[in-house]
Protein backbone atom coordinates (compact mmCIF):
# COMPACT_ATOMS: atom_id res chain seq x y z
CA UNK A 1 0.00 0.00 0.00
CA UNK A 2 2.98 2.59 1.06
CA UNK A 3 4.78 1.68 -2.28
CA UNK A 4 1.78 2.12 -4.41
CA UNK A 5 1.06 5.77 -2.69
CA UNK A 6 5.10 6.31 -2.94
CA UNK A 7 4.46 5.31 -6.83
CA UNK A 8 1.59 7.22 -7.09
CA UNK A 9 3.42 10.39 -5.98
CA UNK A 10 6.29 10.84 -8.20
CA UNK A 11 6.26 13.46 -10.96
CA UNK A 12 5.13 11.28 -14.08
CA UNK A 13 7.80 11.32 -17.19
CA UNK A 14 5.28 13.30 -19.46
CA UNK A 15 5.35 16.57 -17.66
CA UNK A 16 9.10 16.32 -17.78
CA UNK A 17 9.14 15.69 -21.10
CA UNK A 18 6.42 18.61 -21.78
CA UNK A 19 8.12 21.25 -19.20
CA UNK A 20 11.57 20.78 -21.35
CA UNK A 21 9.65 21.03 -25.03
CA UNK A 22 7.67 24.51 -23.93
CA UNK A 23 11.54 25.44 -22.41
CA UNK A 24 13.15 24.80 -25.71
CA UNK A 25 11.05 26.60 -27.45
CA UNK A 26 10.39 29.32 -25.43
CA UNK A 27 14.19 29.92 -25.37
CA UNK A 28 14.64 29.19 -28.88
CA UNK A 29 11.73 31.95 -30.08
CA UNK A 30 13.09 34.55 -27.12
CA UNK A 31 16.93 34.73 -28.82
CA UNK A 32 15.82 34.01 -32.41
CA UNK A 33 13.94 37.22 -32.10
CA UNK A 34 16.58 38.87 -30.55
CA UNK A 35 19.26 39.09 -33.55
CA UNK A 36 16.61 37.70 -36.03
CA UNK A 37 19.13 34.56 -36.12
CA UNK A 38 16.52 31.58 -36.11
CA UNK A 39 19.64 29.67 -37.36
CA UNK A 40 21.90 30.42 -34.37
CA UNK A 41 19.47 30.31 -32.26
CA UNK A 42 18.78 26.79 -32.60
CA UNK A 43 22.37 25.56 -32.92
CA UNK A 44 23.13 27.28 -29.01
CA UNK A 45 19.84 26.08 -27.51
CA UNK A 46 20.74 22.46 -28.92
CA UNK A 47 23.95 23.05 -26.56
CA UNK A 48 23.07 24.87 -23.86
CA UNK A 49 19.12 22.52 -23.37
CA UNK A 50 21.07 19.76 -22.35
CA UNK A 51 23.58 21.16 -20.36
CA UNK A 52 20.64 23.10 -18.64
CA UNK A 53 18.95 20.09 -17.86
CA UNK A 54 21.84 17.97 -16.58
CA UNK A 55 22.98 20.74 -14.03
CA UNK A 56 18.91 21.38 -12.81
CA UNK A 57 18.63 17.55 -12.07
CA UNK A 58 21.69 17.66 -10.34
CA UNK A 59 21.11 20.23 -8.02
CA UNK A 60 17.51 19.07 -7.33
CA UNK A 61 18.10 15.55 -7.05
CA UNK A 62 21.41 15.16 -5.48
CA UNK A 63 22.74 18.53 -3.88
CA UNK A 64 19.01 19.80 -2.44
CA UNK A 65 18.50 16.40 -0.39
CA UNK A 66 22.18 15.49 0.41
CA UNK A 67 23.26 19.21 1.73
CA UNK A 68 20.31 21.46 1.68
CA UNK A 69 17.68 19.15 3.56
CA UNK A 70 20.45 17.99 5.83
CA UNK A 71 21.86 21.51 6.26
CA UNK A 72 24.77 21.53 4.85
CA UNK A 73 24.72 24.72 3.53
CA UNK A 74 28.25 25.45 3.20
CA UNK A 75 29.16 22.11 0.97
CA UNK A 76 26.42 22.83 -0.67
CA UNK A 77 26.69 26.35 -2.12
CA UNK A 78 30.71 25.58 -2.94
CA UNK A 79 29.35 22.26 -5.10
CA UNK A 80 26.64 24.35 -6.28
CA UNK A 81 29.78 27.17 -7.40
CA UNK A 82 31.45 24.33 -9.17
CA UNK A 83 29.00 22.94 -11.18
CA UNK A 84 27.57 26.45 -12.13
CA UNK A 85 31.73 27.14 -13.20
CA UNK A 86 31.67 23.97 -15.02
CA UNK A 87 28.50 24.56 -16.58
CA UNK A 88 29.83 27.71 -17.91
CA UNK A 89 32.91 26.61 -19.43
CA UNK A 90 31.46 23.29 -21.14
CA UNK A 91 28.57 25.51 -22.51
CA UNK A 92 30.51 28.42 -23.47
CA UNK A 93 33.66 26.32 -24.86
CA UNK A 94 30.95 23.87 -26.52
CA UNK A 95 29.04 26.99 -28.29
CA UNK A 96 32.85 28.95 -29.32
CA UNK A 97 33.94 25.83 -31.11
CA UNK A 98 30.80 24.57 -32.96
CA UNK A 99 28.73 27.49 -33.37
CA UNK A 100 29.81 30.86 -33.34
CA UNK A 101 33.21 32.84 -32.34
CA UNK A 102 30.90 35.67 -31.92
CA UNK A 103 29.82 34.34 -28.77
CA UNK A 104 27.55 36.67 -27.74
CA UNK A 105 25.68 38.42 -30.48
CA UNK A 106 23.04 39.42 -28.51
CA UNK A 107 25.13 41.77 -26.87
CA UNK A 108 26.07 44.91 -27.92
CA UNK A 109 29.26 44.94 -29.52
CA UNK A 110 31.63 41.79 -30.18
CA UNK A 111 31.48 40.32 -26.60
CA UNK A 112 35.07 38.00 -26.07
CA UNK A 113 34.24 34.68 -24.16
CA UNK A 114 35.10 33.69 -20.51
CA UNK A 115 34.71 37.45 -19.46
CA UNK A 116 33.51 38.30 -16.12
CA UNK A 117 29.93 40.10 -17.31
CA UNK A 118 29.35 36.90 -19.70
CA UNK A 119 29.86 34.51 -17.16
CA UNK A 120 27.69 36.66 -14.54
CA UNK A 121 25.21 37.12 -17.64
CA UNK A 122 24.89 33.55 -18.02
CA UNK A 123 24.82 31.62 -14.33
CA UNK A 124 22.48 34.13 -13.90
CA UNK A 125 20.18 32.76 -16.80
CA UNK A 126 20.94 29.48 -15.44
CA UNK A 127 19.76 30.04 -11.75
CA UNK A 128 16.90 31.14 -13.29
CA UNK A 129 16.13 27.80 -14.91
CA UNK A 130 16.94 25.98 -11.44
CA UNK A 131 14.91 27.98 -9.19
CA UNK A 132 11.71 27.62 -11.65
CA UNK A 133 12.47 24.15 -12.11
CA UNK A 134 12.94 23.85 -7.88
CA UNK A 135 9.77 25.91 -7.46
CA UNK A 136 7.62 23.63 -9.47
CA UNK A 137 8.79 20.63 -7.90
CA UNK A 138 8.76 21.83 -4.57
CA UNK A 139 4.94 22.92 -4.96
CA UNK A 140 4.43 19.66 -6.55
CA UNK A 141 5.98 17.90 -4.03
CA UNK A 142 3.63 19.84 -1.25
CA UNK A 143 0.28 19.32 -2.58
CA UNK A 144 1.14 15.72 -2.97
CA UNK A 145 2.60 14.80 0.36
CA UNK A 146 -0.78 16.58 1.27
CA UNK A 147 -2.79 14.28 -0.53
CA UNK A 148 -0.25 11.21 0.56
CA UNK A 149 -0.75 12.27 4.03
CA UNK A 150 -4.49 12.21 3.86
CA UNK A 151 -4.93 9.35 1.86
CA UNK A 152 -2.63 7.87 5.03
CA UNK A 153 -4.91 9.38 7.76
CA UNK A 154 -8.19 7.57 5.86
CA UNK A 155 -5.93 4.25 5.75
CA UNK A 156 -5.15 4.62 9.51
CA UNK A 157 -9.04 5.81 10.45
CA UNK A 158 -10.42 3.16 8.17
CA UNK A 159 -7.73 0.64 10.00
CA UNK A 160 -9.00 1.88 13.68
CA UNK A 161 -12.31 1.64 12.72
CA UNK A 162 -12.06 -2.00 11.79
CA UNK A 163 -9.71 -2.71 14.78
CA UNK A 164 -12.95 -1.27 16.50
CA UNK A 165 -15.73 -3.65 15.23
CA UNK A 166 -13.42 -6.54 15.71
CA UNK A 167 -13.75 -5.63 18.98
CA UNK A 168 -17.45 -5.63 19.37
CA UNK A 169 -17.91 -9.26 17.54
CA UNK A 170 -16.24 -10.92 20.79
CA UNK A 171 -17.31 -9.09 23.00
CA UNK A 172 -20.83 -9.33 21.72
CA UNK A 173 -20.31 -13.30 21.66
CA UNK A 174 -18.90 -13.55 24.60
CA UNK A 175 -21.79 -11.75 26.33
CA UNK A 176 -24.08 -14.11 24.06
CA UNK A 177 -22.10 -17.41 24.77
CA UNK A 178 -22.49 -16.29 28.78
CA UNK A 179 -26.22 -16.43 28.17
CA UNK A 180 -26.42 -19.78 26.57
CA UNK A 181 -24.48 -21.36 29.15
CA UNK A 182 -26.40 -20.31 31.91
CA UNK A 183 -29.63 -21.76 30.30
CA UNK A 184 -27.36 -25.22 29.02
CA UNK A 185 -26.69 -25.45 33.56
CA UNK A 186 -30.58 -25.32 33.89
CA UNK A 187 -31.77 -27.36 31.06
CA UNK A 188 -33.84 -24.94 29.82
CA UNK A 189 -35.86 -25.85 26.69
CA UNK A 190 -35.19 -22.11 25.58
CA UNK A 191 -31.20 -22.97 24.67
CA UNK A 192 -32.19 -24.41 21.40
CA UNK A 193 -34.04 -21.08 20.45
CA UNK A 194 -30.97 -19.46 21.45
CA UNK A 195 -28.83 -21.17 19.35
CA UNK A 196 -31.00 -20.57 16.51
CA UNK A 197 -31.38 -16.70 17.18
CA UNK A 198 -27.52 -16.39 17.42
CA UNK A 199 -26.98 -17.40 14.22
CA UNK A 200 -29.49 -14.72 13.12
CA UNK A 201 -27.09 -12.60 14.74
CA UNK A 202 -24.17 -14.04 13.64
CA UNK A 203 -25.18 -13.43 10.52
CA UNK A 204 -25.48 -9.57 10.73
CA UNK A 205 -21.87 -9.82 13.06
CA UNK A 206 -19.81 -11.71 10.68
CA UNK A 207 -20.80 -10.43 7.15
CA UNK A 208 -22.91 -7.02 7.18
CA UNK A 209 -20.28 -5.75 9.48
CA UNK A 210 -18.00 -5.57 6.35
CA UNK A 211 -19.89 -2.84 5.13
CA UNK A 212 -18.96 0.56 5.69
CA UNK A 213 -23.00 1.46 6.14
CA UNK A 214 -26.13 -0.76 6.31
CA UNK A 215 -29.87 0.12 6.46
CA UNK A 216 -31.48 1.36 9.38
CA UNK A 217 -34.51 -1.02 8.52
CA UNK A 218 -31.66 -4.01 8.70
CA UNK A 219 -30.05 -2.66 12.12
CA UNK A 220 -33.45 -2.77 13.64
CA UNK A 221 -34.53 -5.70 12.26
CA UNK A 222 -31.04 -7.41 14.53
CA UNK A 223 -32.22 -5.46 17.35
CA UNK A 224 -35.29 -7.21 17.49
CA UNK A 225 -33.78 -10.74 17.11
CA UNK A 226 -31.45 -9.76 20.25
CA UNK A 227 -34.24 -8.54 22.29
CA UNK A 228 -35.73 -12.10 21.60
CA UNK A 229 -32.36 -13.60 22.73
CA UNK A 230 -32.86 -12.07 25.89
CA UNK A 231 -36.60 -13.18 26.14
CA UNK A 232 -35.25 -16.30 26.15
CA UNK A 233 -33.18 -15.99 28.98
CA UNK A 234 -35.21 -13.93 30.84
CA UNK A 235 -38.98 -14.71 29.98
CA UNK A 236 -41.93 -13.20 30.73
CA UNK A 237 -39.65 -10.61 32.60
CA UNK A 238 -38.37 -8.51 30.04
CA UNK A 239 -40.40 -5.32 28.60
CA UNK A 240 -39.30 -4.17 25.17
CA UNK A 241 -41.00 -1.43 22.79
CA UNK A 242 -39.20 0.00 19.84
CA UNK A 243 -40.65 3.07 18.18
CA UNK A 244 -40.37 4.39 15.14
CA UNK A 245 -40.96 7.96 14.03
CA UNK A 246 -40.56 9.43 10.73
CA UNK A 247 -38.96 8.36 7.24
CA UNK A 248 -36.67 5.54 7.39
CA UNK A 249 -36.35 3.79 4.02
CA UNK A 250 -32.83 5.52 3.05
CA UNK A 251 -31.07 6.01 5.86
CA UNK A 252 -28.11 3.86 6.14
CA UNK A 253 -25.89 4.10 9.24
CA UNK A 254 -22.55 2.07 10.02
CA UNK A 255 -23.48 -1.43 11.40
CA UNK A 256 -23.33 -2.42 15.04
CA UNK A 257 -23.74 1.12 15.91
CA UNK A 258 -26.63 0.44 18.70
CA UNK A 259 -26.30 -3.23 20.12
CA UNK A 260 -23.89 -2.57 22.78
CA UNK A 261 -26.20 0.13 24.21
CA UNK A 262 -29.29 -2.65 23.73
CA UNK A 263 -26.44 -4.75 25.61
CA UNK A 264 -25.94 -2.60 28.27
CA UNK A 265 -29.32 -2.97 28.84
CA UNK A 266 -29.29 -5.96 30.73
CA UNK A 267 -25.87 -5.78 32.76
CA UNK A 268 -27.74 -3.79 35.76
CA UNK A 269 -28.89 -5.44 38.37
CA UNK A 270 -31.26 -7.43 36.21
CA UNK A 271 -31.27 -10.88 38.02
CA UNK A 272 -33.01 -8.82 40.83
CA UNK A 273 -35.13 -7.25 39.03
CA UNK A 274 -38.98 -8.05 38.48
CA UNK A 275 -39.13 -6.51 35.41
CA UNK A 276 -36.53 -5.45 32.66
CA UNK A 277 -38.13 -2.38 31.26
CA UNK A 278 -35.92 -1.65 27.44
CA UNK A 279 -37.95 1.40 25.52
CA UNK A 280 -36.25 2.57 22.10
CA UNK A 281 -37.23 4.96 19.87
CA UNK A 282 -35.65 6.24 16.19
CA UNK A 283 -36.59 9.72 15.38
CA UNK A 284 -35.73 10.93 11.50
CA UNK A 285 -36.22 14.42 11.68
CA UNK A 286 -34.17 17.33 9.83
CA UNK A 287 -31.88 15.58 8.42
CA UNK A 288 -30.80 13.72 11.77
CA UNK A 289 -30.93 10.73 13.04
CA UNK A 290 -32.20 10.82 17.09
CA UNK A 291 -31.96 7.31 18.69
CA UNK A 292 -32.79 6.71 22.53
CA UNK A 293 -32.86 3.99 24.88
CA UNK A 294 -34.24 4.10 28.37
CA UNK A 295 -34.05 0.78 30.85
CA UNK A 296 -34.36 0.71 34.37
CA UNK A 297 -32.01 -1.18 36.69
CA UNK A 298 -31.43 -1.59 40.60
CA UNK A 299 -28.72 1.15 41.72
CA UNK A 300 -27.70 -1.29 44.67
CA UNK A 301 -27.22 -3.98 42.65
CA UNK A 302 -24.87 -2.51 40.52
CA UNK A 303 -22.49 -1.33 41.52
CA UNK A 304 -18.95 -2.73 40.60
CA UNK A 305 -20.61 -4.17 37.81
CA UNK A 306 -18.05 -4.05 34.72
CA UNK A 307 -19.36 -2.12 31.79
CA UNK A 308 -16.33 -3.47 29.14
CA UNK A 309 -15.64 -1.84 26.18
CA UNK A 310 -18.86 -1.37 24.61
CA UNK A 311 -20.46 2.29 24.61
CA UNK A 312 -16.25 3.73 24.83
CA UNK A 313 -16.29 1.72 21.72
CA UNK A 314 -18.92 3.02 20.10
CA UNK A 315 -18.25 6.83 21.07
CA UNK A 316 -14.79 5.96 19.57
CA UNK A 317 -15.61 5.04 15.68
CA UNK A 318 -18.79 7.77 16.10
CA UNK A 319 -15.68 10.21 16.59
CA UNK A 320 -13.81 8.61 13.55
CA UNK A 321 -16.93 9.06 11.32
CA UNK A 322 -19.04 12.23 11.69
CA UNK A 323 -16.38 14.24 14.30
CA UNK A 324 -18.22 16.78 16.36
CA UNK A 325 -21.02 16.43 14.08
CA UNK A 326 -22.78 13.74 16.67
CA UNK A 327 -24.27 14.44 20.16
CA UNK A 328 -24.03 11.07 22.98
CA UNK A 329 -25.17 11.71 26.43
CA UNK A 330 -26.06 9.54 29.12
CA UNK A 331 -27.57 9.88 31.53
CA UNK A 332 -28.34 8.04 34.87
CA UNK A 333 -31.29 8.81 37.36
CA UNK A 334 -33.59 7.50 40.13
CA UNK A 335 -33.05 3.48 38.61
CA UNK A 336 -33.64 4.87 34.98
CA UNK A 337 -30.13 4.63 32.37
CA UNK A 338 -30.89 6.81 29.46
CA UNK A 339 -28.85 6.64 26.40
CA UNK A 340 -29.69 10.04 23.76
CA UNK A 341 -27.67 9.58 20.56
CA UNK A 342 -28.08 12.33 17.51
CA UNK A 343 -26.28 11.69 14.41
CA UNK A 344 -26.47 13.38 10.94
CA UNK A 345 -27.64 11.38 8.14
CA UNK A 346 -23.90 12.06 6.11
CA UNK A 347 -21.14 10.85 7.52
CA UNK A 348 -17.66 13.52 7.57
Amino acid sequence: MFKKLHSEFKIPIRFHFLFWTVYFVFNFLRFASINNDYWYSLKSNLIEFPLNIIITYFTIYFLIPRFILKKKYVQFFLLFSISLTLFYLVRTGLNYILVTENIWPEAQGNQEPFTLIHFVELIIGTIYVIALVSAIKLTYDWVNEKRKNEALLKIQLETELNFLKTQIQPHFFFNTLNNLYALVIKNSPNAANVVLKLSEIMQYILYEVKEPRISLMKSINYLYSYLELEKLRYGDRVKSEISIDGNIDDVEIPPLLFLPFIENCFKHGTHHQEEIKVNIDFVVKDNFLYFTVVNNFIEQNDLGIKHGIGIENVRRRLELLYGNKFSLKTKSKMNTYTVNLKLPLHEN
